[in-house]
């Protein structure tokens, strides 16, 4: 046996025994190695290093596969999609677990070296001169990545010092053609972001920020999604029929975030050590501002988490709620219960209008508040508001009570 073969053969092994730590099914881990060694065998054939693997590798081997399916069957897969995912899906958890982190990081595939030190004093500057949070980190970050991506594509250089306004126009044009307003607006703030750093660390002798330009957006010109409370209702009634373990914490989740109006983010981020059984307390860490809120543990959520805690697949993730799949990890972001809500909404019937994740829920908390006469100034530190503006947002959704004191117009009620 060659050195790659044996080389190979332990990785294998070694793959192997941590799917088998993981609990992952042996159908999964059966189906992992396959592909797993079907990849490793086509890196061997092109002197490549699994260690140097990157994803056009990947896509390439996958290339190779479809042409193979084709010749065998006679046809393309039915579903390419599924037939895509069975085959990287596998890779990709074989990638992670010999190089520790897969994909590569984003500095990794920056264009250049350069352009690589200009994103790793960026992601420094966002965190100790700006304090932002993570997750807002990592968005400010991303646009940095594709704008210097595309600058470097585009002018084939590795310096921002000759960039011009028609270079910021261009990628504009280019980035956000398709985008609603609201979401071209979040670019060019996050553009604008990045053009202040440039600056701001001589990279460019112009502050271009200004010259990044924006749709308007109005004051309060959108009404937000909401769930009404019978809707509400229907959905956790519906999920607390599914006594299994993933039914269980979707019933948990649906709970907390009814009953506490929180960011996604915020419930993903819950790990054990924030429930205080003995005084019956919650630790909310708020994603936006960094600010920590201690709420009462709500008797319905404390049942709801330890039904589920009960069912809770067995590991070591110190977070509340875990993948319902192995690996049982907690969830990447608070963007994944996205389609956590989503699927419980059809499931039970309600179509609210509009967006459908989890901050129906938060604005239907922010609503009921209101209406229970609480100030704003409690329901923004509830909500974990930095600002008294972000509370005063959730005013236009209380139309109900708006028509309530509407005043008459005189002579409107004879107009045909």
């Amino acid at each position: 046996m060659s050195d790659h073969q044996s080389s190979h053969a332990k990785l294998l092994a070694q793959f192997a025994e941590h799917l088998a730590k993981e609990r992952y099914s042996s159908v999964h881990v059966e189906r992992y190695l396959a592909v797993a060694g079907k990849f490793l065998r086509y890196l061997k054939k092109r002197a490549i290093l699994v260690e140097s693997a990157q994803p056009l590798h990947v896509t390439m081997y996958v290339k190779c596969e479809l042409k193979r399916f084709g010749r065998n069957h006679g046809h393309a897969p039915i579903t390419f999609d599924s037939w895509r995912s069975s085959h990287t899906s596998g890779i990709n958890h074989f990638l992670r677990f010999v190089r520790g982190t897969w994909p590569p990081s984003d500095l990794a595939t920056c264009t250049s070296d350069a352009f690589a030190q200009i994103l790793t004093e960026f992601a420094r500057w966002l965190r100790e001169v700006r304090g932002l949070a993570a997750e807002t980190t990592g968005d400010l970050f991303a646009e940095g990545k594709r704008f210097l991506t595309w600058y470097a594509e585009r002018t084939h250089t590795d310096s921002l010092s000759e960039m011009t306004v028609d270079d910021i126009d261009d990628y504009l044009r280019v980035r956000a053609p398709s985008l609603r307003r609201v979401t071209r607006k979040g670019v060019s703030q996050r553009l604008r972001c990045f053009m202040r750093f440039a600056h701001a660390t001589g990279r460019t002798t112009r502050n271009f920020a200004s010259c990044v330009l924006a749709p308007t957006i109005y004051a309060d010109e959108g009404i937000p999604s909401v769930l009404r409370p019978d809707e509400i209702s229907t959905v956790l009634n519906t999920t607390g029929k599914d006594r299994s373990s993933k039914g269980l914490r979707d019933y948990a989740i649906l709970t907390i975030l009814s009953a506490y109006g929180l960011r996604a983010g915020e419930v993903t981020h819950l790990r054990l050590d924030d429930i205080d059984w003995r005084t019956d307390t919650v630790l909310v860490r708020h994603t936006k501002t960094n600010a920590q809120t201690v709420l009462p543990l709500l008797p319905a959520v404390g049942e709801a988490l330890l039904a589920y805690l009960r069912a809770r697949p067995k590991t070591d993730t110190r977070e509340i709620f875990i993948r319902a799949w192995a690996p049982y990890q907690g969830f990447s972001s608070g963007s994944s219960l996205y389609s956590v809500i989503r699927d419980r909404l059809e499931e039970a019937g309600v179509q609210p209008a509009g967006k459908r994740g989890p901050h129906t829920f938060r604005h239907a908390r922010a609503i009921s508040l209101l209406r229970a006469a609480v100030s704003p100034k409690i329901i923004g530190d509830l909500l974990g508001h930095r600002s008294s503006l972000s509370t005063r947002a959730y005013l236009k959704l209380a139309t109900a009570d708006l028509r309530a004191v509407a005043l008459e117009i005189p002579g409107w009620e004879n107009r045909s």
